[in-house]
């Protein structure tokens, strides 16, 4: 079946980039150098999708809210320190040129920084791709709504017209929140029990998975 939705938004790390293990070990080392507990895998990686500071809450709940800006820079020290490790998963990049191909408009709505995500975008040579971009430190962290409002808004699209793609919860919930359709990407940071019972559309177990479904193929 052809794919109704015109405008796709797609989350960054876990969705798009395979980013979701440093992530999940730079929490882990900020919080170890703070002499913080460290939190586990699974803890760590659930705060994925997050603005950096409600993740560093999460991540650090019994961190002085005082030190809070001392943790993300320990934080970034250690995520930078990989930056250039990242790449976008597999046929990832040759996804987004196919659905623009079909006439889709493409977004991207993360929890990643400004400046963060334009040094993605500049590392995977896809700037002008996306129509339009939001991220945490411009406007409200999922799972509120905002941002995705936000990107409809400027895209002049409507909730039944728009589908979010990501590979967590706090995705997912966002589009709940927002009015539009989700797809769960299950190789991401939350597993698929946890995305399949907040009922997404579709439920994608791999990059090609997802592309097939995106492309109605």
């Amino acid at each position: 079946m052809p794919n109704p939705y015109k405008l796709l938004v797609f989350d960054w790390d876990g969705t798009l980039m395979d980013s979701t293990a440093v992530i999940t070990q730079s929490i882990q080392a900020a919080c170890r150098d703070l002499g913080l507990p460290v939190p586990s895998d699974v803890d760590a990686s659930y705060v994925i999708g997050l603005g950096l500071g409600d993740a560093l809450r999460h991540a650090a709940p019994t961190l002085d809210p005082r030190d809070y800006d001392e943790l993300s820079q320990a934080y970034r020290r250690h995520y930078f320190a990989h930056d250039n490790d990242l790449t976008l998963f597999p046929g990832a990049l040759d996804m987004l040129l196919a659905l623009k191909a079909a006439g889709h408009s493409l977004a991207v709505a993360t929890g990643k920084s400004r400046v963060g995500l334009d040094r993605a975008l500049d590392h995977a040579d896809l700037r002008g791709l996306f129509d339009t971009t939001r991220t945490a430190d411009e406007t409200a962290s999922k799972p509120h709504p905002t941002m995705l409002l936000e990107i409809m808004q400027e895209l002049d699209d409507a909730p039944g017209s728009t589908l979010m793609i990501g590979d967590t919860t706090h995705d997912l919930l966002m589009a709940r929140n927002a009015g539009t359709a989700a797809v769960g990407v299950a190789y991401g940071a939350h597993d698929a029990q946890q995305l399949a019972d907040l009922q997404p559309v579709f439920l994608a177990d791999s990059v090609p998975a997802l592309q097939r479904f995106l492309l109605g193929a």
